[in-house]
């Protein structure tokens, strides 16, 4: 019974805290109306001060972010459209070397006949000037051979005079100093 006794006065005492606990009285209220104001007033300080800042820095960065997701896709479109094009380059790099050199062969050929041409003149030139020169040594010959035979017919008739050869000797000696000399003397 002792404990039957001793658990009522447990019960007792936890019925009066029930009461009060449930009873709403104007401290309670009053005290209950403060705490929201607080809250309140704590929120919109927080809000002013903290949360629209980092609201707006969260709203930057989002935005900083999408710029960066934004130019990030354009420059990997630019990219792909810029191998495509160099893909497309290295493509027609083969026909172009061929064309560049093909080119450059005929513009070779072009300068090795203009050479060949040049240098035929040339030959055609010193050719020229040599048999023109030929045909001066050939000249100064044949004046000097003349003048060698006007020498030697001064000599003789020299000695024709000296001599009073008679005058078919004079001609056999004419003949015979003409065939020593040649015709082809008197020809050139």
């Amino acid at each position: 019974m002792n404990a039957f006794i001793g658990m009522n006065s447990i019960l007792l005492t936890a019925d009066s805290d029930w009461t009060r606990l449930f009873d709403l009285d104007f401290q309670l209220l009053h005290d209950s109306v403060l705490t929201l104001i607080a809250v309140f007033v704590l929120f919109l300080v927080a809000s002013i001060f903290f949360f629209k800042p980092a609201r707006e820095f969260l709203e930057k960065r989002k935005q900083g972010i999408k710029n960066d997701i934004d130019s990030a896709k354009n420059d990997r479109e630019e990219a792909a459209r810029l191998k495509e094009e160099y893909e497309e380059k290295l493509k027609n790099v083969d026909s172009e070397v061929e064309a560049i050199l093909a080119d450059a062969r005929k513009k070779a050929r072009a300068n090795e006949e203009r050479i060949v041409q040049d240098a035929m003149a040339e030959a055609g030139r010193i050719v020229d000037n040599a048999n023109r020169e030929a045909d001066l040594q050939k000249q100064k010959i044949a004046n000097e051979v003349k003048e060698e035979i006007v020498t030697v017919a001064s000599a003789m008739a020299g000695k024709l005079v000296a001599a009073s050869i008679d005058e078919t000797t004079q001609n056999e000696l004419l003949d015979e100093t003409l065939k020593e000399m040649g015709e082809d003397t008197w020809l050139s």
